[in-house]
């Protein structure tokens, strides 16, 4: 598989942005900001000139980057939470692909993994990591020394090891998937995409932000953690509904063992890991997606 330069243009710096999230960049003017959201705008004018976006995608960026950046600097409540729920609802429209503007190519259609697996189509989603840049940039603090990487490893590490077993367990015993090792010449773009793109996106939503912030409001509550986190692991669940009952279920067991790696850890790099690391050992030694019915 060999994306036209264009697309690797646009994704190689969406990619770099992703990156740039976790460099320590020098302040200017007391802002470290600058770093990733010049690597946004570089991978915004690369699109616009390989035509994969169109004048209105920078505009939604822009909107968007600006609720999520006045929903943090809001020191009401009033102000802060209606900024908090439009930055929620625009994230989850640029993951639907609702906002017009960005035209996401289709890289494989009709791919078998397995001869047992139904057809897939690979896409690049220019919309998606858009949503998971500005609101892990916004939202979510990022380690900035190898102490902490190593702290955070050791605190996640059994929660990786519970997902694989329960997660993939479950859904072979379920008859979802079965054991199936693999590499394809789409593994690596598969592999790289999903960690810097879709488990981005994903943890800087549903941790990073929804969990994050129903556990803030319900911490005074008796149980309100445990709420929040089987709230939001469910919402995960249920935005996975299309492919069947089985994989909601999956999904949501998937997310509670993300929110322990995020709440142990306090780190939203512990989830982003997580979540990786079950779905790249789904990818390649399990069936993919699942079984054909």
């Amino acid at each position: 598989m060999t994306p036209s330069p264009s697309i690797l243009l646009t994704f190689g710096f969406l990619a770099l942005t992703v990156v740039l999230l976790w460099v320590p960049a020098p302040p200017i003017r007391g802002r470290r900001d600058w770093a990733w959201c010049a690597g946004l705008a570089l991978a915004c004018v690369a699109g616009l000139a390989g035509g994969l976006l169109d004048w209105r995608a920078p505009m939604w960026i822009l909107a968007y980057a600006a609720l999520a950046f006045g929903a943090r600097g809001a020191a009401r409540a009033w102000v802060r939470v209606p900024l908090l729920v439009l930055t929620g609802l625009a994230a989850f429209l640029f993951a639907l692909h609702r906002f017009p503007g960005f035209y996401n190519p289709v890289l494989a259609e009709g791919i078998r993994f397995s001869a047992d697996t139904p057809p897939f189509s690979l896409r690049a989603n220019a919309d998606t990591a858009v949503a998971g840049i500005v609101l892990m940039g916004v939202f979510c603090e990022r380690i900035s020394s190898l102490a902490d990487w190593r702290a955070m490893l050791r605190r996640v590490w059994p929660v990786v090891v519970s997902v694989l077993a329960v997660v993939l367990g479950l859904g072979w015993a379920l008859g979802y998937v079965r054991p199936d090792w693999k590499w394809t010449p789409y593994s690596a773009w598969f592999l790289a995409s999903n960690l810097l793109f879709t488990c981005v996106t994903e943890e800087a939503f549903f941790r990073g932000f929804m969990l994050e912030r129903l556990a803030r409001g319900m911490a005074r509550r008796r149980g309100g953690v445990l709420v929040a986190t089987l709230l939001s692991s469910l919402l995960f669940g249920l935005a996975h509904a299309r492919g069947g009952m089985v994989l909601v279920a999956l999904a949501t067991l998937a997310g509670v063992h993300y929110a322990a790696a995020y709440l142990w850890s306090r780190r939203i790099e512990g989830a982003i890991l997580t979540h990786f690391a079950l779905n790249a050992v789904h990818f390649v030694s399990f069936s993919y997606p699942n079984l054909a019915p």
